[in-house]
């Protein structure tokens, strides 16, 4: 029995779900849209760990209605997706792919003519294949690329959307696709990592400049994937590591928009970043945002180890006895997200948002229908984390669920299931599990 009600949050407290284009969209190559970074690293041999692929994924591509008519028989008012920049873009820049426009522009009206409202995110990691060939994140021109992307999409949908995030989680795939090889686009080393890193910054907040001049009236925010970090003991050199590693996973890509420049320091192997700051850089890495997005899934735990290149320290699962852990081995640590926002809620920061948040089980369709205890539990537990984040002070403005339907999840393809509706990917059948049935009820006026 949960002890708080959707009262206890505000009027003003935005609700919503989270999907993103490669996960869901399918429909790879109709219309004109180009390839995508995850097109090509999805079938590249075993990549990925099913064997599959985002070729049809949900097929929201043509299904969005019934899964806009999902959204809001959930009682949830917002809908977060984000847009293919091969889809309109087809080769990064120059021609304007008007397939890809109106397939947006259908999505948007039907989400306000069922009175849903949509938060576009501009970048979820699928980097047109034809800019990853020049170089990608790490080829500075990605700036000026980005910016062009921002301009059109902004000019499209600006009329009706006011709600922008400009890119999803850089953590993910700029140390995941650029440093460790991952994810897509499968690259190695800190070479790669370190120009990525300083790209993606300035992107943040050249894109969320261009949305603001189209735009003037929007409300615009970025996403950062957060964990809570904690050292393995108490000693100085694992506090250190823990230092280290919160300074990546967390630090890396806020500190600098918020004006207080790359955390060096506590992290040097930072200093190569140096190289790629032009002169003009610290005041363009800057922008007022009015929120910032925080993604929580897992807790860290750190520890020195003096021979790992780089940050010369390791990470596990933050794991105690008799926790439970989730499909993918992260536990469940309510707690963790309550720490996250109260570091972010130090930072000069308007509002924060919790744009995604939510845990992969082992899902059975039983009868019809799909049980998932885990997920209800979870979910119940973090929003209240959330909630008492809220009640000591830390302004948050709302809470998105990852994700509306089990997707294309990354790395682990079909085997990972987040949704709060169980997707049968051979029929495309949908499900409403009992944590969305939760959510409708928790939700309801």
């Amino acid at each position: 029995m949960i002890k708080y009600s959707k009262q206890d949050f505000g009027d003003d407290f935005d609700w919503g779900v989270t999907i993103s284009s490669y996960q869901v969209e399918g429909a790879h190559d109709l219309h004109g849209r180009g390839m995508s970074i995850w097109d090509k690293f999805s079938h590249q041999g075993k990549r990925i760990e099913d064997g599959s692929d985002g070729t049809i994924a949900c097929d929201f591509y043509h299904r969005y209605e019934e899964d806009i008519d999902i959204v809001k028989s959930l009682n949830l008012k917002n809908f977060r997706f984000s847009l293919a920049w091969p889809r309109i873009l087809p080769n990064g820049t120059g021609a304007v792919n008007q397939a890809g426009i109106d397939f947006y522009n259908k999505v948007i009206d039907y989400c306000l003519a069922k009175g849903v409202t949509p938060w576009l995110t501009l970048y979820h990691w699928d980097l047109p294949q034809v800019l990853e060939d020049k170089g990608g994140w790490t080829n500075r021109m990605i700036v000026n690329c980005f910016k062009e992307y921002a301009d059109v999409c902004s000019r499209a949908f600006g009329d009706r959307v006011k709600n922008w995030i400009v890119i999803n989680e850089p953590f993910t795939y700029t140390a995941l696709g650029y440093l460790f090889g991952y994810y897509a686009p499968g690259k190695f080393g800190i070479n790669n990592y370190i120009p990525a890193v300083h790209h993606s910054t300035l992107c943040q907040a050249e894109g969320a400049r261009v949305i603001r001049r189209n735009v003037p009236d929007a409300n615009i925010g970025t996403s950062v994937g957060c964990s809570h970090v904690s050292p393995a003991s108490d000693a100085p050199r694992h506090v250190a590591a823990a230092k280290r590693i919160d300074v990546m996973f967390n630090r890396i890509h806020i500190e600098p928009l918020l004006g207080m420049d790359y955390p060096i320091r506590d992290l040097p192997a930072l200093e190569r970043i140096e190289k790629y700051i032009q002169p003009y850089d610290p005041e363009l890495i800057k922008f007022d945002f009015d929120f910032i997005g925080v993604q929580n899934y897992y807790s860290l735990v750190a520890y020195d180890v003096p021979l790992v290149p780089y940050i010369g320290a390791l990470i596990k699962p933050f794991h105690k006895l008799n926790r439970p852990l989730t499909a993918n081995g992260w536990e469940v640590y309510p707690e963790g997200i309550y720490k996250i926002l109260k570091q972010f809620g130090e930072y000069p920061i308007k509002k924060l948002m919790v744009t995604e948040n939510g845990a992969a089980f082992y899902d059975k369709v039983q009868n019809g229908k799909v049980h998932d205890k885990k997920r209800v539990e979870f979910l119940q537990k973090y929003i209240g984390q959330v909630l008492r984040a809220k009640n000591e002070g830390v302004n948050i403005g709302g809470y998105f669920v990852w994700s509306l339907m089990d997707n294309f999840e990354w790395k682990a393809g079909f085997k990972s299931r987040f949704g709060i509706v169980h997707t049968d990917f051979k029929t495309q059948r949908r499900i409403i599990k009992d944590s969305g049935r939760w959510i409708r009820e928790f939700l309801e006026e």
